[in-house]
């Protein structure tokens, strides 16, 4: 996310990622004002016009917010409220409005005052890059780009190579100039390219890209060990040992570690983690959660104002607090805990 601060009370923001909605999520509050490109329609007051079309026109708002709530998968948040200042004369104040924050979209945040924890969360920096994942064989390649704890998967692309078309007319570079250029539509600044899969391909496509451009402005590194090439590849790759030796200090490999430890302490019958909700609300009234990771499913279970309340708590308090959603399967596994696990500094009985 790209946050500006325009003065005392207004900061602006651009949302880059699904993470970012649950930011914004736990930033804005009712009362606030959210100041917004949008579109309403407005009713048609011509002769022979129908009274039940109107016209949709793009204006700029300021709305004060009643109500706020992420989408059942975090990609979008929604924002209703009043509006108290408007670019066109025929939408007046008073009226009521949502504004749909989806990513990519930009607007203003107006506060009386911004909190300490507020501040904190939108000057937290993440990380500036992602990785975009490449599992290659002879047949077919699977792409991903992970950013943060999100996985997003491309369609898998096939080379051709089977059967007598291979002995005859198979080229593997008109292949690797094929998955080049569908690398270059999701490759960001700064961003690292890991490659896998079985046999000798993923060396000979890192030498390909080596000798092009695409190889300038971004860090490869070839990882044996896993053995499938596509979208099965992808999330061999995930759960593998080798996603946090090479992630390193990623959000996606500390979720890991951390899921990791929660499930040696609980086969080792220590006190020292807890599942779901209500565990983990009493730790962390006592003072005891050092780490927690939470799913989407947590939301989508529970009462939404509790759960924001209660991870701003936690985060005030110095816990590290990491979201995921089901674009892996460690989301899908946390989801199965009861979509919140923790790690405790000490053991408390809840």
């Amino acid at each position: 996310m790209i946050t500006k601060i325009i003065d005392d009370n207004t900061v602006s923001f651009l949302v880059e990622e699904a993470d970012d909605l649950l930011v914004l999520r736990r930033i804005i509050k009712n009362q606030d004002t959210i100041i917004s490109d949008t579109t309403r329609v407005i009713k048609q007051d011509k002769d022979y016009s129908r009274p039940d079309r109107g016209e949709r026109i793009k204006i700029r708002i300021a709305l004060e917010v009643e109500k706020i709530a992420l989408d059942a998968v975090f990609d979008k948040l929604r924002i209703h409220g009043t509006i108290t200042e408007s670019t066109n004369e025929t939408v007046s104040k008073g009226l009521h409005h949502s504004i749909l924050v989806r990513i990519g979209d930009s607007f203003n945040v107006v506060k009386k005052k911004w909190h300490s924890i507020e501040l904190k969360l939108i000057k937290t920096k993440d990380e500036s890059f992602g990785f975009v994942l490449v599992a290659i064989d002879k047949g077919d390649c699977g792409i991903g780009k992970l950013k943060g704890t999100h996985l997003e998967l491309m369609q898998n692309m096939y080379s051709g190579s089977s059967g007598k078309q291979f002995k005859t007319n198979f080229n593997i570079e008109t292949f690797f100039e094929n998955v080049s250029k569908a690398l270059n539509t999701v490759l960001r600044d700064n961003d690292i390219l890991i490659i896998f899969g079985p046999g000798e391909t993923k060396r000979q496509f890192a030498n390909f890209l080596n000798k092009n451009p695409i190889s300038k402005n971004h860090k490869i590194e070839t990882i044996d060990g896993i053995d499938s090439g596509g979208e099965d590849g992808i999330y061999i790759f995930i759960k593998s040992k080798a996603m946090q030796q090479i992630l390193g200090q990623s959000k996606l490999a500390k979720v890991s570690s951390i899921l990791e430890e929660v499930m040696i302490r609980a086969n080792n019958k220590s006190r020292k983690f807890t599942m779901g909700f209500e565990e983990t609300k009493k730790a962390n009234d006592l003072g005891a959660v050092e780490s927690l990771v939470f799913s989407e499913k947590i939301i989508q279970t529970n009462d939404e104002d509790e759960i924001i309340q209660f991870l701003n708590d936690a985060e005030s308090k110095g816990v590290s607090v990491y979201a995921l959603d089901a674009s892996t399967d460690i989301g899908l596994q946390v989801s199965g805990l009861g979509g919140m696990v923790s790690l405790l500094r000490f053991a408390v009985d809840i």
